[in-house]
């Protein structure tokens, strides 16, 4: 698999959704017509390949603040956070095979409203909200005497995310880098532009969006995607996920009534109850598909709102 890859004059190689996650070129030199290569490879064997048994979730991003806004006053990066999220959002979006971005939020994440998360992510179709907090942008100069002062800027940021169908956070990282900042003291830099995302600390940032898709790769990709019912009349559903999901014609799936409760502390839980029920994919749209039951005489129990998982025999 590594072979062609390989092949190409690279010195760093990452991947998702497999065992091999990062591949460092050391040294590479050609002996007797074969070339060879000392490389250092990083392989996390949790990072199945869930995502060819699954459909893909949907993650909504909410907003990246800055933990210190005094920090972004070198260069006037206020509106880092924004951009960082609109980076992200892209990385996953091209990268992930597991998930998608369904939406980006500015409304803040909170523990402790489980109930208006719960809400959120419905209403964007979300199975997972992920947010965030910039802790560190601080910068540090090296004096020279014989030539320019050098500025390097750290980038760490702490990574939450909750579960849309309980409002339970559910992983939780940090992250951290660094990069020489090229840009003038008193400059203004926009974070939007090619030029910023180009510079060395630009490319700093970009390397830890790249780690945070694929610890969320391995994670959460074999956690079963739970598709929603969200409407059903005359004994065909419909459901919340389409093609840009990976739903295909012929998909079978296993109907779970979702059965919501409040427990003694007043959070609301989310309790899946198995039926002997299953449906077929009849028609795919791009974020949406329909469903036959495959047992007419109980399409009377289901109720938008019930969970759906695919099977995974087929």
């Amino acid at each position: 698999m590594l072979k062609t890859y390989l092949q190409e004059d690279r010195q760093q190689y990452r991947f998702s959704g497999n065992e091999i996650r990062h591949i460092s070129v050391l040294e590479q030199k050609d002996a007797g017509g074969k070339m060879y290569v000392t490389a250092r490879i990083d392989i996390y064997p949790s990072a199945k390949s869930c995502h060819k048994v699954q459909y893909k979730k949907g993650l909504l991003l909410g907003k990246f603040s800055l933990a210190e806004p005094q920090q972004a006053a070198m260069g006037s990066i206020y509106q880092l956070g924004d951009d960082f999220s609109k980076v992200l959002q892209k990385n996953i979006q091209q990268h992930s095979q597991s998930f998608l971005v369904t939406g980006v939020t500015q409304v803040p994440f909170s523990v402790n409203h489980a109930d208006a998360m719960m809400m959120l992510a419905e209403d964007n179709d979300a199975q997972y909200l992920v947010s965030g907090e910039i802790t560190d942008i601080s910068a540090t100069v090296d004096d020279h005497l014989l030539q320019p002062n050098t500025i390097n800027r750290q980038f760490a940021l702490t990574l939450n995310i909750m579960d849309g169908k309980t409002g339970e956070t559910i992983y939780q990282n940090s992250y951290r880098d660094i990069g020489l900042w090229p840009f003038a003291r008193t400059s203004y830099v926009d974070t939007k532009t090619a030029r910023f995302w180009v510079s060395p600390y630009g490319q700093s940032i970009r390397r830890v969006t790249q780690n945070m898709m694929l610890d969320i790769e391995s994670a959460l990709s074999c956690r079963a995607s739970l598709p929603e019912i969200v409407n059903i009349h005359q004994g065909v559903a419909q459901i919340n996920v389409g093609r840009v999901h990976g739903v295909h014609n012929g998909d079978q799936l296993k109907l779970w009534h979702s059965a919501g409760f409040i427990d003694q502390k007043g959070i609301p839980r989310n309790r899946m109850v198995e039926t002997a029920i299953t449906l077929t994919v009849d028609r795919v749209y791009e974020k949406s598909a329909e469903l036959r039951v495959n047992q007419p005489q109980l399409a009377s129990s289901i109720q938008p709102g019930d969970l759906l998982t695919k099977q995974l025999n087929q």
